[in-house]
């Protein structure tokens, strides 16, 4: 794959853990093991306790809209072949909030807490970035 032009991350340290399990198809997020809390994004000590001792857990990838805007406007030359596109707020099932963008989605289509699900899109031989997608989920009966 070669002429992404696009910004790609830069990964701080802390951060590796992160886009190497993205590479692998995986949403990982930092767990604390003092009190629990799940966050994103990745940072050196829990936002929660202050704790240093965490570890990484797997995410489910699921999650709900949580807020959205659709550029209309070209603000990076680089985006000038997606206008419109859209910038999504996901609210994860686990609860950290990330920011990515909805495919197989018109603009006009999304809704707050409409139900995503993530996908991964191998955009350089190095970097996979990940986006969501609608998701319909079949909630079992209470009968």
């Amino acid at each position: 794959m070669t002429g992404y032009a696009k910004p790609l991350p830069e990964p701080e340290e802390n951060e590796v853990p992160y886009w190497e399990a993205v590479k692998r198809n995986e949403l990982r997020a930092q767990k604390c093991l003092d009190c629990g809390e799940i966050w994103f994004p990745p940072n050196a000590v829990c936002p929660e306790c202050l704790s240093g001792n965490y570890e990484w857990t797997r995410l489910s990838g699921r999650g709900k809209v949580w807020s959205w805007v659709v550029f209309h406007q070209l603000y990076f030359s680089s985006f000038a072949d997606d206008i419109p596109y859209n910038v999504i707020v996901v609210k994860l099932d686990e609860g950290p909030l990330m920011t990515s963008n909805i495919v197989e989605c018109e603009n006009e289509d999304i809704q707050c807490d409409m139900l995503v699900e993530v996908v991964f899109d191998d955009v350089t031989e190095e970097v996979t970035l990940p986006k969501f997608r609608p998701a319909i989920r079949i909630e079992p009966s209470k009968g």
